[in-house]
């Protein structure tokens, strides 16, 4: 399928637009595509580029998003195109989230073939994972609503930034989501991933307004943010938002793109980060990569 017009922009002057996808807010010239490489202007039209083109799929089992307290023990087909509207230094998908949409290969896949894709393999969901799927939100719309009318689930694993309207209109095929809540300080979502904290924690309350089954995830990365007082700060922001239920799952990190000089997590911080988030009143607390 050629590229499919965005949803989510505004025409400036002199052929320049503004997507207003996420909090970004990226001015594309004429011929140029957005941060997350996947939006580019064509003659003061912004289109997606990678509509219909996903460049990973799988059957995973849905503990693996992860998902602990959403339907265990059955399966989901996962989903991504190329892209990201960010640029974590730890990234461990940079093959294809930090790619162009024609550096890696592809499968033409409308939200139709994908919901039959689905169906044909008895999976009772879908996944959009592995890059961030609100940077192609147009195709996750598509293929969402189409997997609600046939029954089928929809799963969005996100680190969350993107602006209110394109989460509005996911949210109502949206069954649940892991959302990677990678600090709870501002400077280090600059340094490390840059973006902005805020945008994060409004995309986490809106998809508890809305209903969405909520589980979360935190690298944590040694050195950058395992400061337990920050730590503490963040699970005491999820209680006071009457997220308590919320599972968390705190997750190891290992050398990865731009951060091979790090060592590993000590698994023992894991443990401590978990015991304090119980003792905080946190109820479902993992360990992930252990």
């Amino acid at each position: 399928m050629d590229s499919v017009e965005c949803r989510y922009y505004q025409r400036l002057d002199d052929g320049v637009v503004e997507c207003l996808l996420c909090p970004h807010h990226c001015r594309i010239a004429n011929g140029r595509v957005g941060r997350c490489r996947s939006r580019r202007n064509h003659d003061g039209v912004l289109f997606s580029e990678v509509y219909s083109k996903p460049c990973s799929l799988a059957i995973d089992p849905i503990e693996k998003k992860p998902l602990y307290h959403f339907h265990s023990g059955t399966t989901c087909l996962s989903l991504a195109c190329t892209g990201c509207n960010f640029r974590c230094l730890n990234c461990q998908n940079h093959d294809i989230s930090q790619a162009a949409p024609d550096d890696v290969d592809y499968y033409d896949l409308t939200p139709e073939q994908v919901v039959g894709l689905c169906l044909r393999h008895h999976c009772p969901g879908i996944a959009y994972t592995y890059t961030e799927p609100l940077t192609y939100v147009e195709y996750v719309i598509d293929c969402a609503r189409m997997a609600r009318e046939k029954g089928l689930w929809n799963i969005l694993v996100t680190a969350g930034y993107v602006c209110q309207e394109p989460l509005s209109d996911l949210l109502p095929f949206l069954d649940a989501a892991n959302i990677d809540l990678k600090s709870f300080s501002d400077d280090i979502y600059q340094r490390v991933s840059g973006g902005r904290l805020q945008p994060v924690l409004d995309t986490i309350l809106a998809m508890k307004e809305a209903g969405v089954w909520i589980e979360l995830t935190n690298l944590i990365i040694p050195s950058v943010n395992d400061d337990m007082d920050m730590i503490r700060c963040m699970c005491r922001w999820l209680i006071e938002n009457g997220l308590a239920e919320a599972p968390l799952h705190f997750s190891r990190f290992f050398p990865r793109y731009k951060m091979l000089d790090f060592e590993p997590t000590p698994v023992q911080t894991l443990r401590t980060a978990r015991q304090m988030a119980l003792d905080e009143g946190l109820r479902h607390v993992y360990l992930g990569n252990v």
